[in-house]
């Protein structure tokens, strides 16, 4: 946000404002009679007052705006109707600088249609008081010239803070996609990492032997392909008490298949250890032949859905054939 200094702003409108009024009170003797200069000058004292005073709300309401307005229509009005037109009436005219100086404070807070109905306002009644040659006589030009520059301003200021708003978004879409990358690939590293220290030993034995690997030797190495598998395919979904639970299961000559779908990435810590705990003792006291457990779908009251598979004859050796496949059992765990 572009910081404006609203201090001196205000400032400089107080002092604008003093200076009509003390030219209106010095003035008074000029006029028929003081007493309409007087409700002129009561009545713009009351609209400066409130335009200048300090709130959080940049823009002026409506109804202020509606207020300075009707006193800037009104102003000429009582002050005209005491002087003369052909006369010089010297600093008697205040009112003209005064109306420019409250209509470019409204302008300044963003109510410029009534910024520029004030001055229109005032130059309609200057020309019919006085003629059209009142209009650079009078300083009217002056004010109308006061709206335009605070238009300008007022737009320049509003366009650079949308701009600059508009980078800070940039900014912080930018920051947030470098903070996924970095930790896209920080996950990836760290999966490397430890995909490497679980199977390295394994490959150089490999390496070692040729090849060549007794049957215990490649029943260790589907365990930790399983491993592997599961740290990428179920991340979400492991503890160390799951880890230990599906290699003993696994053991056991069970299938089992951890599948993370992104269903419980929102629970917290201690919400996610209930959960995974549960699915630990499922997995621990289950005697089927294939284990499938899978995250839900966000949104769900379920964290995660465990199915146990049973093979038709007792014995079986577990294959890859779910058609012929019997349930055991279904577990939903909660989120709460």
């Amino acid at each position: 946000m572009i910081g404006v200094p609203r201090w001196l702003l205000l400032v400089l409108g107080a002092l604008f404002s003093t200076y009509h009024v003390v030219l209106g009170i010095y003035s008074l003797d000029v006029p028929r009679s003081p007493w309409p200069t007087v409700v002129a000058l009561a009545l713009y004292s009351i609209a400066t007052v409130a335009s200048l005073w300090p709130v959080e709300r940049l823009r002026m309401p409506d109804w202020l705006a509606a207020f300075d307005l009707a006193v800037c229509i009104v102003l000429p009005l009582l002050v005209t109707s005491q002087l003369d037109a052909d006369a010089d009436n010297g600093y008697a005219t205040w009112y003209v600088a005064a109306v420019g100086t409250l209509m470019t404070i409204a302008a300044a807070r963003r109510q410029l249609v009534v910024a520029w109905l004030g001055v229109v306002a005032l130059a309609v009644q200057s020309v019919a008081w006085a003629g059209p040659l009142s209009l650079g006589a009078l300083g009217v030009i002056g004010s109308i010239v006061w709206v335009a520059i605070a238009h300008m301003l007022t737009s320049a200021l509003t366009a650079a803070a949308r701009e600059t708003r508009r980078y800070a978004q940039a900014e912080r879409e930018a920051a947030a996609w470098q903070a996924a990358q970095d930790a896209h690939l920080f996950e990836g590293r760290m999966r490397l990492a430890q995909t490497n220290r679980i199977a390295a030993p394994m490959l150089r034995r490999i390496a070692d032997r040729g090849g060549a690997l007794t049957e215990a030797q490649r029943h260790e190495c589907r365990m930790l392909e399983a491993a592997i598998r599961d740290e990428i395919r179920g991340r979400m979904l492991l503890t160390d008490a799951v880890r230990a639970e599906v290699q003993r299961a696994r053991e056991r000559g069970t299938i089992v298949m951890l599948l993370d779908e992104g269903g419980i990435d929102d629970l917290d810590e201690p919400a996610r250890d209930r959960v995974l705990s549960r699915l630990a003792e499922a997995i621990a006291g289950s005697g089927a032949d294939r284990i499938i457990a899978r995250t839900a779908a966000e949104g769900s009251p379920v964290a995660v859905t465990v199915v146990g598979l049973r093979e038709p004859e007792a014995g079986g050796t577990p294959s890859n054939d779910t058609d012929n496949l019997e349930f055991e059992f279904w577990l939903e765990i909660p989120r709460t």
